[in-house]
């Protein structure tokens, strides 16, 4: 039977972008609303935030240990200050299409690229006008590379680096896309639907590969982690204790944990029969995954 531990308490009102930092030793992840960064140190357990100027919602290392980071206007390095403070310098700016957008989910590809994607924060509103951009110290800002997305979301990428994933978990879209990948200019092409959710329980939020190449999604709003075969045949499915998992990604020192964020609802009746939601859990499939690509570390 699949273990699953929880690390922290069920504090984190929308939990995201777990990224395991390995020459640490430790786990960091953010909490969007709250413009949090947080970090567990796996030996010790200590845990520590930092507060940035915007919300942020995904996060990535760079060579430096600084973070580069989608924040609500725009890309910026963070620098995780004493203090508690992310200091935050701005590195790019889409334009956006309308008021009250910010960013989503956000990785880096293989090659250490930065890619995130955008997204209207009234989501009941269904505005179609979320995109996806890349970054690179290169090219800067570039994109968009998609576009009329719901709530973009399911960035990775399969261990060559030669294919890219992507979903968007509204309700009226839950879908994820595979496309072929060129490791060499990082555009991506051929975009083809991998997996409608329509036939599977939840939303496709945010997601990771494993080293047999198995694409693992959180089903939001069903409380299971999903895993796909390359040909897009669900063959894994291990039940959580919350209904909202947003994201996971691979770490530990044999890169044998999924480290999974959830969100927390703010209404009192959601949270019935979930009282860990909002916490940040460790998962053990049975199967490795892949480090993260710093950003910056093979351009």
């Amino acid at each position: 039977m699949d273990s699953v531990e929880r690390l922290t308490g069920p504090t984190h009102e929308v939990g995201e972008s777990p990224t395991w930092r390995a020459r640490e030793n430790a786990l960091y992840w953010v909490d969007i609303p709250a413009r949090k960064v947080h970090r567990l140190d796996a030996a010790t357990g200590k845990l520590d935030a930092w507060t940035a100027p915007q919300m942020v919602a995904c996060i990535a290392f760079d060579t430096h240990g600084e973070l580069v980071a989608g924040l609500e206007t725009g890309i910026f390095r963070l620098r995780l200050a004493p203090g508690g403070v992310a200091a935050a310098t701005q590195l790019a700016a889409p334009v956006f299409p309308l008021p009250n957008m910010r960013f989503n989910d956000g990785r880096c590809d293989r090659q250490g690229r930065f890619w995130a994607g955008t997204m209207h924060m009234n989501m009941g509103g269904a505005h179609p006008v979320g995109n996806l951009y890349r970054y690179d110290a290169r090219d800067g800002l570039t994109g968009p590379w998609q576009h009329g997305m719901l709530t973009q979301n399911g960035l990775a990428w399969s261990p060559k680096g030669d294919r890219m994933y992507l979903s968007d978990s509204h309700p009226k879209s839950r879908t994820i896309w595979s496309f072929a990948y060129d490791v060499a200019t990082g555009v991506p092409t051929d975009r083809r639907v991998f997996v409608d959710m329509n036939q599977h329980p939840g939303r496709p939020d945010g997601a990771a590969v494993d080293i047999d190449g198995c694409y693992w999604t959180c089903a939001n709003d069903a409380g299971l982690l999903l895993r796909f075969t390359p040909e897009g045949k669900l063959d894994r499915t291990i039940p959580l204790p919350v209904k909202k998992p947003s994201m996971c990604a691979f770490g530990g020192p044999r890169f044998d944990t999924l480290y999974v964020t959830s969100i927390r609802p703010k209404d009192a009746a959601d949270l019935a029969g979930q009282p860990d939601a909002g916490a940040v859990f460790a998962v053990r499939p049975g199967i490795q995954g892949l480090p993260e690509t710093e950003f910056g570390s093979m351009q």
